[in-house]
């Protein structure tokens, strides 16, 4: 489990930095960590999935029945490949966005470590510089 949690993180650090050095970069934004890199953790959340799930203890009809289902380790990976490759779609879509819009390389930059760290913060971030930004254009 620690092998597929450390080459996850990798592939997403290699996405995330991807995006800091070059968030216009098309091959970046698109390829690389927009489908590559989000499809590989998504094929180790399956086989994860699919692996650990089956017979494990827990749902998701209750707060108590997800924590029942995270104490199984292969699950909790699973669940963490599934930030990783989710945060990461969103980091590009956000670098995707902000080229599009001409949102200014560096404002997409501040997002993008928000995203990483706690998904929907840098989402909103994110949100909230185009909604200025088209009040003020």
């Amino acid at each position: 489990m620690e092998t597929f949690f450390s080459a996850a993180n990798l592939l997403a650090m290699a996405g995330w930095l991807a995006l800091l050095v070059a968030p216009r970069n098309r091959a970046v934004t698109w390829w690389f960590a927009g489908l590559a890199l989000p499809a590989l953790l998504a094929v180790l959340y399956l086989v994860l999935l699919a692996t650990h799930a089956p017979g494990a203890e827990g749902g998701f009809s209750s707060l108590a029945d997800v924590a029942a289902l995270f104490r199984n380790p292969g699950v909790l990976l699973a669940g963490w490949v599934h930030y990783l490759a989710f945060d990461l779609f969103i980091g590009a879509w956000i670098c995707r966005r902000g080229a599009a819009e001409g949102v200014n390389p560096w404002l997409v930059r501040l997002c993008l470590p928000p995203t990483f760290l706690a998904g929907p913060v840098g989402l909103l971030l994110f949100l909230c510089i185009r909604a200025v930004r088209g009040r003020t254009a």
